[in-house]
């Protein structure tokens, strides 16, 4: 098992500081914001993916994952949905062919820097893009991703999330089959799976060999907030549980983007918990006093 933690929690920072940051709190790896203020896909130039590449080499980490769910940085003036629009289902076609424009240069940025998953989202299904609709658009939007994700050998990760129109595991596993790529999986979000009432050791057998990624938070009970870990009601030994019984072995990536007043002390708080549940050796700030 190996620890990360996303720099959605250090949209406050610039990523070099995001990545140091985390690098100090004790985790091996990090999971790269494919959006405003950090990696923005319209604004990466080969001067960030040089600094980046220079920092991680520097801190040693390796990067778990590109999170590409959001793109903030998209909108001049934000609409009613900004979180996961444009989307790959949306119902605006030139929103649908900016969405595959961006998630294409994900996966080439991933590739230059080394990062083994990208992660994206299904969409929503808004006012002219019923379930049946989003369906058909969904197959057709992706294809195009999955060609390049293959000759690139990059992983891509659907997330499931709470209202998404692929919200549910059991979802994200049809579609796994129906696409028949070798290269999509999940960046399986814990935590989601618990508020839409799945239970931990289904879903994490159900998807056992796909998991690119792995979202981890605690919980407020099942409201979907992400805390950090050990301060809410996740079972916890049920998921190290269910990820010792697949030999997962991928990375482990806490992300609490509700935590930008102090990432770092959240970053802290994360590894000093985790290393105790999965059996991490001590952070770099211990080892050196």
């Amino acid at each position: 098992m190996l620890l990360a933690f996303s720099t959605n929690a250090f949209t406050r920072f610039s990523l070099d500081a995001a990545v140091r940051s985390i690098a100090w709190a004790g985790f091996a790896g990090v999971e790269i914001l494919a959006d405003v203020p950090h990696a923005y896909p319209d604004q990466i130039d080969d001067a960030l993916i040089r600094g980046l590449c220079g920092t991680l080499d520097e801190t040693g980490l390796r990067v778990s994952n590109v999170n590409a769910n959001c793109s903030f940085g998209y909108w001049r003036h934000a609409p009613p949905e900004p979180y996961f629009e444009p989307s790959l289902i949306s119902p605006v076609e030139q929103y649908r062919a900016d969405r595959v424009r961006m998630i294409l240069k994900t996966l080439e940025f991933a590739r230059k820097i080394g990062a083994p998953a990208i992660s994206i989202t299904s969409g929503r299904c808004l006012g002219g893009m019923p379930p049946a609709r989003a369906a058909r658009q969904f197959a057709e939007s992706i294809k195009p991703v999955l060609d390049v994700a293959e000759r690139l050998e990059v992983n891509v990760g659907i997330e499931c999330e709470p209202g998404l129109f692929i919200e549910y595991v059991t979802e994200l596993s049809e579609w796994i089959d129906r696409l028949g790529s070798a290269r999509l999986g999940a960046n399986l979000d814990i935590g989601h799976s618990v508020v839409m009432g799945e239970r931990i050791s289904d879903v994490v057998q159900s998807l056992a060999g796909r998991i690119w990624n792995l979202h981890v938070e605690d919980l407020p009970g099942r409201k979907h907030y992400h805390t950090i870990p050990g301060e809410g009601m996740l079972d916890w030994e049920a998921l190290a549980a269910a990820l010792d019984a697949i030999g997962f072995d991928q990375f482990a990536t806490v992300e609490l983007y509700t935590e930008t007043a102090d990432p770092d002390a959240a970053a802290r708080k994360s590894f000093d918990f985790l290393r105790g549940i999965f059996k991490i050796d001590k952070p770099l700030r211990e080892s050196n006093g």
